[in-house]
């Protein structure tokens, strides 16, 4: 009679450790390297390009400007003994007035908000978007859960069935009242 009994719990954990071992393997996760995709993509290749072409441009006019202050400061520092209050004053404004519209250029075309992210993100949202709807399809057709992507840490895809978004509101919800 022992034995039995000891055979059906033993029986019965096998069971569940075994129906955990199925749902596991039943979920797959996969993972692509979104860089190397990018660097195999003639579009992104040609975008990459442009932006380097435009980027250069940029920065030697920037470095122009740049030659241009050291060569006004430098005539400066050389006439500064020679001139009066008022005139160095003058100089001293029309030199920072240069120096800010360099800052200025520098911002406009490389800053956070500059026309290189700007046509950066032109070029590249629509080559993204493409190879996100590729994933997603991979993933439907090979049966993939979730999708990471190697290098950026981010979930490219998620089976839907996997989100408890509604879920966890619906608790804090219930939980808040």
């Amino acid at each position: 009679m022992k034995f039995s009994t000891l055979t059906l719990i033993a029986l019965f954990v096998c069971m569940i450790m075994s129906n955990q071992m199925m749902n596991a393997q039943t979920q797959k996760i996969g993972y692509v390297d979104t860089e190397v995709i990018l660097k195999q993509l003639p579009e992104a290749q040609e975008a990459d390009k442009k932006l380097k072409e435009v980027a250069t441009k940029f920065q030697d006019t920037l470095v122009a400007m740049q030659k241009d202050l050291s060569e006004k400061l430098e005539q400066y520092k050389k006439q500064e003994s020679m001139m009066t209050v008022d005139a160095k004053k003058k100089e001293e404004d029309m030199l920072k007035n240069i120096q800010q519209s360099m800052l200025q250029y520098q911002e406009e075309k490389f800053g956070n908000t500059g026309e290189i992210r700007k046509m950066q993100e032109s070029f590249l949202t629509p080559i993204r978007d493409r190879i996100l709807l590729t994933i997603k399809e991979v993933s439907k057709d090979e049966k993939f859960n979730f999708i990471l992507d190697k290098v950026n840490p981010a979930l490219l895809y998620a089976d839907d069935k996997f989100d408890l978004t509604f879920k966890v509101l619906d608790k804090i919800r219930r939980n808040s009242k």
